[in-house]
């Protein structure tokens, strides 16, 4: 199998598209994110297949199964190139405000529908892993997500529900609410967590706090009512936005960051993102949010690294698979 001479990594986006339109080059790069130690057979674990170069997959020469890179990754059975692919990829990992299926649908020269479900097959491998609990000091807050109030219509807007905060009204219907975590870092390298949550009452909230929180740590919340007795298990301070946003080290600025980020690829870039799909275009902004110290392609590899094991069919995003109610 005849290969290109390697060439030095990406490290624009300009830069990305000249490397990855070599088809020997995107490949190679595939293969090895996929079998580091050699290319290994998925049905029968033997290694050193043949290469059919006509059809550009790979041979087992034990059991003779015919398969390609994409096997076992967020690419399976996907008729599009991976010169498309990884491009997207980088795209994707590094827009800050994030971007468009129509967009992505002009540059590379497919069709809305299969760049939409691209950049969701993309978003599972932007899935952040959990890994151990928050220590330190930890902010913790929670948001709503979904249209304006004052473009809803009258019958609706009227519809006022209370929240737990003494005395604020909360027109949160027909929105989704998130809670978020902040675990802060010297230097301002904070880590965030962010879940779509059914509601925002108390023991679904100090539930998740508990699940990704380890006891004793300092605990930074708003007056939601919801976050009483927190002090039971934590240090937890209060900050009161109704008087003040900032009482030393008490404040939820850092997550309050997160929220304007998320918020603006929801609504500049997104413009409409159904309910169904929203913890998706959360994870993607969870991803770069905690990975914005490192560089273009230091992203884009960390995406690539998680697109193995990972699949997602089209039937599965549209909800096609969900059992139907009455």
């Amino acid at each position: 199998m005849k290969r290109n001479e390697p060439a030095a990594a990406p490290q624009t986006l300009q830069e990305a598209v000249l490397y990855f339109s070599d088809p020997d080059r995107a490949l190679d790069f595939m293969v090895a994110i996929k079998w580091p130690g050699g290319v290994v057979c998925p049905k029968c674990g033997e290694g050193r297949p043949s290469f059919l170069k006509t059809r550009r997959i790979f041979k087992c020469r034990a059991c003779k199964k015919q398969f390609s890179a994409k096997v076992g990754t967020i690419f399976e059975d996907s008729p599009i190139a991976l010169e498309k692919w990884l491009p997207c990829v980088w795209l994707i990992a590094n827009a800050k405000n994030g971007i468009s299926s129509y967009e992505v649908a002009r540059a590379l020269g497919v069709t809305q529908k299969t760049a939409w479900f691209m950049l969701h097959r993309i978003r599972l491998a932007m899935q952040t892993p959990t890994f151990g609990k928050f220590g330190g000091s930890v902010e913790v807050d929670e948001t709503y997500i979904g249209g304006k109030s004052r473009n809803m219509h009258h019958a609706k807007r009227e519809r006022v529900i209370y929240g737990g905060r003494t005395g604020e009204r909360h027109q949160s219907i027909g929105k989704t609410a998130i809670q978020g975590l902040l675990q802060r870092h010297s230097g301002g390298h904070s880590t965030v967590r962010a879940a779509v949550v059914p509601d925002v009452r108390k023991h679904r909230l100090q539930d998740n706090i508990r699940a990704n929180v380890r006891e004793g740590a300092n605990v930074y919340t708003d007056s939601l009512r919801s976050y009483d007795d927190l002090d039971v298990s934590y240090i937890h301070g209060v900050i009161d936005h109704g008087e003040r946003y900032v009482d030393g080290q008490i404040h939820t600025n850092g997550l309050e960051n997160f929220w304007s980020l998320l918020k603006r690829a929801l609504k500049g870039t997104y413009v409409a993102v159904e309910p169904f799909h929203l913890f998706r275009y959360l994870d993607e902004e969870v991803f770069r949010f905690n990975n914005r110290k490192d560089n273009d392609g230091g992203r884009f590899e960390s995406v690539m690294s998680s697109t193995i094991g990972k699949r997602v069919t089209y039937r599965a995003l549209t909800g096609a698979d969900l059992p139907e109610t009455c």
